[in-house]
């Protein structure tokens, strides 16, 4: 019988310090990243990003921020242009390289110090249901009533 795997996938969580301003409050370069992201990690866009302008009450909060869905699921990210900072997400139910996806993304935004989590999600998730389905059922088969 197959062996069962766990495991939903990964989430990369990156805060970048220092980072290029320009680029942190170019709503349309945001867009473009967003965009094109997805393809380069093989992923898949199936929508546009949604990107907008954020003010708050505190002027130097403001910021962009957006997202795009992926069938696998999504990659977001905020910038703060005032304080040179942004903060990405991807998250995937699909492996991909992480060290090539932080490398890239620190060249894109001029990333000058970074905080970097790469977490495994769902570790209990079945990733192959058929696979489950026949391990219970050998499971149960073995259960004594």
């Amino acid at each position: 019988m197959a062996k069962v795997e766990y495991g939903f996938g990964q989430h990369l969580m990156l805060d970048g310090y220092g980072c290029d301003r320009e680029k942190l409050m170019d709503l349309n370069g945001i867009y473009d990243f967003l965009s094109r992201y997805p393809d380069q990690i093989n992923m898949t866009k199936i929508m546009p990003p949604y990107v907008f302008k954020y003010s708050g009450k505190v002027p130097e909060d403001w910021g962009i921020s957006g997202f795009v869905l992926i069938a696998e699921s999504h990659i977001s990210i905020h910038t703060f242009p005032d304080k040179l900072y942004l903060s990405l997400d991807i998250f995937s139910c699909k492996q991909f390289d992480a060290d090539s996806a932080i490398n890239h993304i620190k060249e894109i935004f001029s990333i000058e110090k970074m905080e970097v989590k790469l977490l495994s999600r769902g570790q209990e998730f079945p990733k192959v249901i058929r696979s489950v389905s026949e391990f219970i059922k050998d499971e149960r088969s073995h259960m004594t009533v």
